[in-house]
């Protein structure tokens, strides 16, 4: 039997199974919920696709951030994948020369995925970003072994930052928003994906914290004001703050971030904290400098993620935040 012929009659899910898990797994974050990926698949193989059309030129210019936004929804997908009994086989960006394909994923039956695997895919509905002030998280020193090992899965550093680095950071963000508050690029960018309700992409309004609220957070993006309001009131932020690393700036690593990023994020929401995944700080290379020397290793830092648990008496989770039509991410041929 050729290669060919062995390709052909390995087994993948039907068309309807993958849309169904595609559908599902666009539930992933992104920047500015940009969504920018593309899945195609050939009845055989699926492969994911940066898409071009939603770089961020002022805020991510090189693409990092879309390619770690990409990253997630890999993770994501294999997630899915896994709880409905496959096995996915996945090469990373599997052609230099096309740095835009960044993977193909084929199938095996998997009839008994690890239970975590099953938690993490059960919590991908409920996962939120969350950019109101936390509490510290509950449980966290039991959590971090299981976070630090999901990071370690995929090759990325995991580490928690002293308490003494908030300060620096909260500084730091009130920095870049006045500097960033200059460039009307940046401006009329950020504005364009942020506030709008009836779109299928971006952060609705509802999802933004108000200036009160952010003002007890410190750490975070200066997002335009959400409706006026101050919920948690009473709370100062105390969530911890974890950075990921990468071994070095490339294509690859960056996409990896991405799937630890994923990984931290369900297996928080599976153990009932709340989580906000930072890219300001990380999005300019003074702040990627800066975690740097605060963490001291040899790691590139990536991403920032607070993570803390919501006061027991906390209004509902809200609604969320939209996402794009099937159709427009998914090939089929």
């Amino acid at each position: 039997m050729s290669v060919d012929d062995e390709a052909r009659g390995r087994p993948a899910p039907d068309p309807a199974t993958v849309a169904a898990a595609i559908e599902l797994a666009a539930r992933a974050p992104s920047v500015h919920n940009t969504q920018p990926w593309r899945w195609r698949f050939d009845g055989r193989r699926l492969d994911l696709y940066a898409d071009a059309e939603r770089l961020l030129p002022a805020a991510d210019p090189l693409g990092r951030q879309l390619v770690i936004s990409c990253g997630a929804m890999l993770h994501h997908v294999r997630t899915v994948f896994a709880d409905r009994g496959w096995h996915t086989d996945t090469v990373r960006v599997p052609d230099a020369r096309r740095p835009d394909h960044l993977a193909e994923i084929e199938f095996r039956p998997w009839p008994d995925p690890a239970r975590d695997i099953r938690a993490q895919a059960r919590a991908i509905g409920r996962r939120r970003t969350d950019r109101l002030a936390l509490l510290e998280p509950d449980g966290w020193q039991d959590i971090v072994p299981r976070l630090r090992a999901a990071a370690a899965a995929q090759y990325v550093q995991f580490d928690v930052l002293a308490e003494s680095a908030r300060p620096r950071l909260a500084a730091l963000s009130r920095e870049y928003a006045a500097v960033r508050g200059h460039d009307m690029f940046y401006g009329l960018e950020l504005h364009s994906w942020t506030g709008n309700s009836e779109a299928r992409e971006g952060v609705p309004r509802t999802a933004l914290a108000s200036e009160a609220e952010m003002a007890r957070v410190g750490v975070g993006r200066f997002f335009p004001s959400g409706p006026r309001s101050t919920r948690r009131g009473h709370l100062t932020d105390r969530a911890r703050l974890v950075v990921l690393s990468a071994v070095r700036d490339s294509v690859d690593q960056w996409l990896r971030i991405g799937e630890a990023l994923s990984a931290v994020l369900l297996e928080c929401t599976a153990a009932g904290l709340a989580t906000c995944p930072l890219t300001n700080i990380t999005e300019l290379p003074e702040g990627r400098e800066l975690l740097a020397k605060l963490l001291g290793g040899p790691g590139l830092p990536q991403a920032l993620i607070r993570i803390g648990s919501v006061p027991s008496d906390d209004a509902p989770l809200p609604p969320p935040t939209p996402r794009r039509p099937i159709a427009d991410i998914l090939t089929i041929m």
